[in-house]
């Protein structure tokens, strides 16, 4: 291992050079958000003088520790956590397909030190490999009185201007980016596909577990109150970003949650935070921007896994919720008898995990395939290595190669079949970024041909036909 610099448009950088992999962390786009900034839009970053070293992360938005063994937030930890890291394999070349990853994390977690999110193997496929920390939970998408919408979508735009202007000082081509994102991730690029202020700034993007939750202002509002009222009121402005993130914290996990006739879907959705379709930020929801044509220049991959619940299922020790309910209160009409119709063998805790697959996941993506106008290409990942089957975040370690990482540990079980199926996934994704075919045929939405990712793949017509008949008569709707 041995330093590398590099030359950005607001400074000289410091990275490490390692098995012909150049690294550039904690990179910033955007000024600190807090201050005299909190709640603002995101503003460009100062330049400085000298040397910045750039082989360590930046700090991580405020967020919850929901997952196992994550550290308690701090801003004691900095408050600079609009940063960018940097993968290439050739920091003197030029014209490389650069891939810019947008984490997941339901709109509340997520940073770019994920161990899950280590670019240096996808990068050797022969691509940059640039991922972005932005704002989310209250900081980035709780509906403020004077701050904008959707700032975590606003940060998405002002790193991906960084990358126009910065991607040629490291072997990229600001003309040939690939947005790529997973879970809330996706959500944020089907956002970005539909936004006039992105426009121009990517050329492709893959989609991998589209959410289908897009909030009111006044539902968003009302929570942005829920909070503050768990803090004893005040304004957002004044709160310590780790009260924040307690008392959001404990909305997502308060007794009464469950209950449809107050919440109604957010009864089934543990997430205080989604994108606000707020007339300005986001005009609309992406699938009715896409019908409309909005981002038809863009090329599309987007898909999901089968068993896309099966996860929170299992971390929620298997309870099964009120089927009828969930029916009733989240699914198009009719939907119980249909579901019972296609899977006649079913027991009523498969048609939970498959109606909510379904809601949450699966038909997202599948009606955002039918929506776009432009060139699609869709997928389904249905290797199954563990009881979780193909579930939520199986694609993540399989898609940057991270097989050794906690969580692909977690979902793949250690299987050995593992490195052949990240081998399809970084083959695709990179292959499709470099020219736009990910190596399976277009889809169009009467033959729907999907690619199943699988220990034997194959290319399949509409493998999940029965949910898609059943969604696309209501299309996705807009919480509030």
């Amino acid at each position: 291992m041995r330093l590398i610099a590099a030359a950005t448009t607001t400074g000289t950088i410091q990275g490490h050079l390692d098995d012909g992999v150049a690294a550039f962390k904690g990179i910033p786009y955007a000024k600190s958000p807090f201050g005299p900034l909190r709640m603002a839009a995101p503003q460009p970053a100062d330049p400085w003088d000298g040397v910045r070293d750039a082989t360590s992360f930046g700090p991580r938005p405020p967020q919850p520790a929901i997952l196992p063994g994550m550290p308690r937030w701090s801003s004691a930890d900095g408050l600079d956590c609009l940063t960018v890291n940097v993968w290439t394999p050739d920091p003197g070349g030029a014209g490389l397909p650069v891939m810019v990853w947008i984490y997941g994390g339901a709109y509340l977690t997520g940073a770019t030190d994920f161990p899950e999110y280590d670019g240096a193997r996808l990068a050797r496929e022969g691509v940059v490999v640039i991922s972005v920390n932005h704002r989310i939970g209250m900081e980035g998408y709780g509906q403020v009185d004077g701050a904008p919408a959707n700032r975590g979508l606003l940060d998405q735009v002002a790193a991906l201007r960084w990358v126009q202007e910065n991607a040629a000082a490291f072997g990229g081509d600001p003309g040939n980016v690939t947005v790529f994102g997973e879970s809330a991730g996706a959500g944020a690029i089907a956002c970005l596909m539909a936004m006039p202020a992105a426009a121009g700034l990517f050329r492709r993007a893959i989609a991998q577990s589209v959410p289908g939750a897009f909030f009111t202002p006044e539902l968003a509002a009302g929570i942005t109150a829920a909070i503050m009222e768990g803090l004893g009121g005040g304004s957002p402005y004044d709160a310590a970003p780790e009260d924040l993130v307690e008392s959001a914290g404990a909305l997502m996990m308060a007794p009464g949650r469950d209950d449809p006739g107050r919440w109604g879907p957010m009864a089934f959705l543990r997430m205080p935070f989604a994108p606000v379709v707020d007339g300005e930020v986001l005009t609309t929801t992406p699938w009715e921007a896409l019908s409309a044509g909005a981002g038809r220049d863009i090329e599309l991959v987007v898909g999901f896994t089968r068993d896309e619940f099966r996860y929170f299922h299992t971390l929620g020790g298997g309870r099964t919720g009120d089927l009828g309910a969930a029916m009733r209160t989240l699914a198009p009409a009719g939907a119980e008898t249909a579901y019972r119709a296609a899977r006649p063998e079913a027991t009523a805790e498969d048609l939970y995990v498959l109606l909510m697959s379904d809601w949450l996941f699966r038909m997202p993506s599948a009606l955002l395939a039918d929506a776009h106008q432009g060139q699609v290409h869709a997928y389904e990942l249905a290797w199954s290595p563990t009881g979780m089957g193909a579930c939520h975040g199986l694609d993540v370690p399989l898609t940057f190669g991270t097989l050794d990482a906690p969580l692909a540990l977690m979902l793949t079980g250690g299987s050995p079949e593992g490195e052949g199926l990240s081998r399809q996934f970084r083959t695709a994704w990179t292959r499709f970024a470099a020219g736009g075919d990910p190596g399976w045929a277009a889809y169009d939405p009467v033959k729907a041909t999907t690619h199943v990712f699988d220990v034997d793949p194959s290319d399949v017509s509409d493998p999940e036909a029965p949910s898609r008949a059943l969604w696309s008569q209501r299309g996705i709707q807009v919480i509030g």
